[in-house]
């Protein structure tokens, strides 16, 4: 039955049944291998690639969307605790029409859409929360356009205005927003949060917004100041950036004079980060420019007078005014004078930026060993200059010289030494067993290719043989043919069909054998040499 099948084919079998029973247990494992891992790839390649259809749906909306979604029969999946619907992501604009063309989705709940829905009798308190709630809804809508928003809640605070009131309450704003795991909001996205809420709310200051995350860390104050991702305040981080740009640049110019490796420097430094404002003002008067208004005036008295009495006392007597007869003279001047010069006023407001310096410490440590011949008083002079070191301050910068312990430092050498020669001689290793691997498989390829050589000039078919096979089928067939010649007259061809049966098995055996000596040619010269070798040794 093998014989009927296609040379290659015929092969393959061949070829698998000379393995050997572990050969072919490998051979079956491959193949069923090979058979799931198609199936997984192409089950994997054959899934579609979801994109978001709607965010942020509400409860009544997302189930409406998702009746209409199993009703066409489309494939979605739900992410965001069903808040959000993923769908195939070639279909996304294609449902997105579909679903706006049913009214989807149809929760108006938020947005300027609630002022729609005001009435002739709405109060006006009912007024200003519902513009306050479309405008928390439009800010929401907003900040989720934001690349790496995935969710956004604002709420505002907008006092109502007071026309009896000197004094306004401002408003104020906080907004919550969930961005996505693998892609946290820089500070550049949270101050655009920030100055964007800001921007659209009258009154309202960005130093009077806050921004926090959804897993509750500040992302920004009601101060206005960002702060650092991670939850870590603002004022720590700066701070630690500040010493750390120090300590990296004083480093760098210690270990150009005494060598890597042999100093170290450390910066605390103290920030003021309180922002203050001064406001002051200054008057100038410059004589040499006219008074803007000026006044005199004089009150003069000169002339004798008579003294006719003193004050009459209780029993009408006069009193010790003067004595009564005496004359004398009196005298009086008086005189004011009002100038109103012209006065330069200069009024100077100063806003000091936080992050100012308040102290500074320096401490610089050098390794006596390769620093001996340095002069710490130099390095100290060199260090407070590059610093910025100020006595007035309060800053102090001290530099000493100790003997470094390098016992460590040799360890961790010797071992980072040791393991990078075990890894050259891993890899050494590997190398020479790769190679040695190699050289195995070439040599079993040579062998192999010598052999199938050998194999085929000692099963290749010399003339002599050739022609002796040649010789052997044309006897064959002249047998066949005498034979059906003999045994089948023709008369018997019609009568008896039964008889010739023989005959066409014979043909067909002959047929075989041909077949056999053209598709199996060294099979066949095998047989043939086992013919010869009987024939001669008879």
């Amino acid at each position: 039955m093998t014989d009927r099948l296609p040379a290659p084919v015929r092969r393959i079998t061949d070829t698998f049944r000379s393995f050997t029973p572990g050969q072919k247990a490998v051979t079956f494992a491959a193949v069923i291998a090979l058979v799931i891992g198609a199936y997984f790839f192409a089950t994997w390649a054959s899934q579609p690639t979801y994109s978001i259809l709607f965010n942020n749906l509400s409860t009544k909306d997302a189930s409406a969307i998702v009746d209409s979604l199993q009703k066409s029969g489309t494939k979605y999946e739900l992410a965001n605790d069903g808040q959000t619907i993923l769908v195939p992501q070639d279909q996304v604009n294609n449902l997105r029409l579909s679903l706006s063309g049913q009214g989807l989705p149809g929760d108006a709940g938020t947005g300027y859409a609630l002022l729609d829905q005001q009435g002739i009798t709405t109060s006006d308190f009912m007024q200003h929360t519902n513009y306050q709630r479309a405008l928390e809804g439009e800010l929401s809508n907003t900040i989720k356009s934001i690349d790496g928003v995935e969710a956004a809640t604002v709420h505002l605070v907008i006092p109502q205005k007071d026309v009896f009131a000197d004094d306004q309450d401002k408003p104020t704003a906080s907004v919550l927003v969930a961005s996505k795991e693998t892609q946290p909001l820089s500070g550049q996205q949270v101050q655009a949060i920030v100055h964007l809420v800001a921007s659209s709310v009258e009154g309202l200051d960005p130093t009077e917004v806050t921004v926090a995350g959804a897993d509750g860390k500040i992302l920004s104050t009601g101060g206005g100041e960002a702060v650092g991702t991670g939850g870590d305040n603002s004022n720590e981080a700066q701070t630690l950036a500040f010493q750390n740009r120090m300590n990296t640049s004083l480093q760098n110019m210690l270990d150009s004079v005494v060598g890597p490796g042999h100093a170290v420097v450390t910066v605390n430094a103290d920030m003021d980060y309180d922002q203050t404002q001064t406001t002051t003002k200054t008057y100038n008067a410059d004589p040499s420019l006219p008074a803007l208004s000026e006044s005199n005036s004089r009150e003069a008295y000169n002339g004798a007078g008579n003294c006719a009495g003193g004050v009459l006392g209780p029993d009408n007597i006069s009193g010790p005014g003067c004595t009564t007869g005496t004359t004398g003279t009196g005298q009086y001047e008086n005189s004011q004078s009002t100038k109103n010069n012209a006065i330069n006023e200069t009024q100077e407001v100063r806003r000091s930026a936080p992050g100012s310096i308040k102290k500074m410490n320096v401490a610089v440590l050098l390794d006596s060993t390769t620093a001996g011949t340095i002069d710490p008083a130099q390095v100290q002079q060199l260090v407070s200059a590059a610093a910025g070191i100020d006595a007035t301050r309060g800053d102090t910068i001290a530099v000493s010289a100790m003997p470094f312990d390098t016992s460590a430092a040799k360890a961790a050498q010797q071992a980072l030494n040791a393991a990078a020669a075990a890894d050259q001689s891993a890899k050494q290793m590997s190398l020479i067993k790769t190679g040695a691997l190699g050289a195995v498989v070439l040599a079993l390829i040579f062998l192999a290719w010598r052999a199938s050589r050998r194999s085929k000039k000692r099963k290749g078919l010399t003339p002599e043989e050739r022609k002796h096979l040649e010789d052997m089928q044309a006897a064959l067939e002249q047998q066949r043919l005498i034979e059906l010649n003999e045994a089948i007259p023709a008369q018997m061809l019609e009568a008896a069909p039964d008889t010739y049966s023989d005959g066409e098995a014979r043909e067909e055996r002959v047929r075989e054998i041909e077949q056999m000596v053209k598709d199996q040619p060294d099979e066949m010269a095998v047989l043939l040499r086992g013919w010869l070798a009987a024939d001669a040794t008879h």
